[in-house]
C-alpha cells in the first residue's frame, strides 16, 4: 500500500494569504521594537531602510501602529514609543517589578551601581526592570528591555542556574547552583564584569535574577553578599 505520509501538503489559496500575513505581522512588529528602542525616533525612511522594505511598505506599518498608540509621530516626522506602549508594558512582570522596586533601589543606592532585574523568555535574558543609584553622577546603566543569550554573560547563567541541568552547559552555571551567584567579565560589555544572583524560581513563573555590571572586580566582588541578602528578601516575596 502505497504511503503519502510524506508528500507536501496541497497548496490551497489560503497558503499564500496566510504566509503573507505573517510576513506583515512580522514587519510591524519588528518595526514597532526599532522605534521603541531608539529614544531619538525614527524617520519612515529609517524604518523602510531596516526593513529591507519600499518606503510605502513603512509607512503602512506604522500608521497602523499607530493607529493603537503604540508609537506616536512627532513633529518633527519621527515616530518614538507612545502612551499605549508605556500601558502594556506596565503589566508586564507587574507583580514581581513591585515587590523587587524598593529593595533593588536600596541596593542601587547602597553599592552606587545600577542593578538590573532580569528573567527568562525562551533562550534569552531580558531586563524588566532597572534601579539607577540616585546620586551617582557617572554609572554603568542597562536599558530595560535588552537582551542577550542566556548561554552568555552573568545574567544568563544565573537564570540557568534555576533550570535543570542541560549537556554541555557551563561550568559556571554549574558553580552558581552550589553558590547561589555567578560572575562572568567581557561576555556582554567589553571590559565590565557582571554578577548574577537568581531569585527563588516561583511556580509557573520564568526564572529572574539580580545582575549589576561594573569595570571594577573589586566592586563586584565587595557586592556579592549584599546582593545575595537583596535576592534572598525578594525570593522571601516571590514563592
Amino acid at each position: 500500500m502505497e504511503t503519502t505520509s510524506g508528500d507536501p501538503t496541497p497548496p490551497t489559496s489560503a497558503t499564500p494569504a496566510r504566509a503573507a500575513g505573517t510576513q506583515t505581522l512580522a514587519r510591524g512588529l519588528t518595526a514597532l521594537e526599532l522605534v521603541a528602542n531608539s529614544p531619538g525616533g525614527l524617520t519612515i525612511q529609517d524604518v523602510a531602510e531596516r526593513l529591507g522594505v519600499h518606503r510605502s511598505i513603512a509607512t503602512r506599518l506604522l500608521a497602523t501602529i499607530a493607529d493603537f498608540r503604540l508609537i506616536n509621530r512627532g513633529p518633527d516626522g519621527r515616530f518614538r514609543a507612545g502612551g499605549g506602549l508605556a500601558a502594556l508594558a506596565r503589566t508586564v512582570y507587574s507583580s514581581l517589578r513591585e515587590v523587587a522596586a524598593g529593595p533593588m533601589q536600596e541596593l542601587a543606592d547602597r553599592l552606587d551601581a545600577s542593578v538590573a532585574l532580569f528573567v527568562a523568555e525562551t533562550d534569552d535574558a531580558v531586563a524588566v526592570m532597572v534601579a539607577e543609584p540616585s546620586n551617582s553622577a557617572v554609572r554603568v546603566s542597562f536599558r530595560e528591555g535588552g537582551r542577550h543569550p542566556l548561554d552568555h554573560g552573568a545574567a544568563g547563567y544565573a537564570l540557568l542556574t534555576a533550570l535543570p541541568p542541560r549537556p554541555g552547559e557551563d561550568p559556571r552555571v554549574t558553580e552558581g547552583r552550589r553558590t547561589g551567584y555567578v560572575v562572568s567579565y567581557g561576555e556582554v560589555m567589553q571590559g565590565y564584569w557582571g554578577l548574577g544572583v537568581p531569585l527563588a524560581h516561583a511556580e509557573n513563573e520564568p526564572p529572574a535574577c539580580l545582575t549589576i555590571i561594573s569595570a571594577s572586580r573589586e566592586l563586584i566582588d565587595t557586592c556579592i553578599d549584599a546582593t545575595l541578602a537583596t535576592a534572598a528578601q525578594l525570593s522571601s516575596h516571590t514563592r
